[in-house]
């Protein structure tokens, strides 16, 4: 969709926090709004982990793409409600690894697919398009998609810290198994999300998450909900865990000091 020169502000309601804007000041990035920080500050009033949490959760991303890249030999990658592009993307990780490596982005915030454009103007293996992560027969049968991902090779789907994103009613299980179905053998599914084993701080940041971003939010949920995305296949050792423990490289990560809730998750062999 071309907007021609109508200003970005002028296409989204920046006074409404975008948990992908919310997620970039995490993570100290520059491409979130007054609302987004106001939120995301009252949100590290209740769980203050958040921001270590945040950052460790971006530092398994890049290990998982390492790994699967040059131990597995992964070359395509559909990274489902990707965020803003920040340091070390999916594409630049596998890149380094594969230069002919192929990666799409997915996100439903215009504020991504324009910071997303801008920067893979130059990379014609890389493509980012706007689609609901929930909306997998758009995904997958975008024209991005079909030019750059090879439905007769593995291909690595990514759901980072995105399902806790979308409701019960919107059957997070379901948009697993659905994109599940599409991927060849040897194909990976990577999945983590916020899980708590407390229900007052599972209902209390859900309630706040969910008033604050306008209802565009899900839940945090129970490790027993993540081992469902999963169920039947084969998991990558160390199998489901806090993710800052899945294979790390040194012990230099930021500490979590306190655990109200952890990104909980892991990465299965179709």
């Amino acid at each position: 969709m071309e907007h021609g020169d109508t200003p970005l502000t002028d296409r989204i309601d920046v006074t409404v926090p975008s948990v992908a804007r919310m997620y970039d000041y995490l993570l100290d990035g520059k491409d979130n709004y007054p609302a987004d920080r106001t939120a995301t500050e009252q949100l590290l009033q209740q769980v203050p982990s958040m921001k270590v949490l945040a950052l460790n959760n971006r530092d398994f991303l890049r290990r998982v793409v390492r790994v699967l890249a040059e131990e597995y030999g992964i070359s395509q990658f559909v990274d489902h409600g990707s965020g803003l592009p920040t340091v070390d993307n999916v594409h630049e990780i596998v890149q380094r690894i594969n230069p002919d490596a192929r990666v799409v982005y997915t996100d439903n915030d215009p504020i991504v697919l324009a910071h997303g454009r801008a920067l893979l103007e130059q990379n014609e293996n890389t493509a980012v398009i706007t689609a609901d992560f929930r909306d997998t027969e758009s995904i997958w049968g975008s024209d991005e998609v079909k030019r750059l991902i090879r439905m007769d090779e593995p291909i690595a789907a990514l759901f980072v810290s995105v399902l806790h994103c979308i409701k019960d009613s919107d059957d997070p299980a379901g948009v697993v198994d659905r994109v599940r179905a599409k991927l060849p053998p040897g194909s990976f599914l990577v999945v983590c999300q916020l899980v708590s084993e407390d229900e007052e701080t599972r209902r209390g940041v859900t309630e706040f998450m969910d008033v604050s971003t306008g209802g565009n939010w899900g839940r945090v949920r129970e490790p027993a909900d993540v081992a469902g995305y999963l169920h039947g296949l084969e998991l990558l050792e160390p199998g489901l865990v806090e993710v800052s423990t899945w294979r790390a490289d040194n012990d230099l990560a930021p500490k979590q000091t306190t655990h109200e809730w952890i990104e909980y998750g892991g990465v299965a062999r179709i």
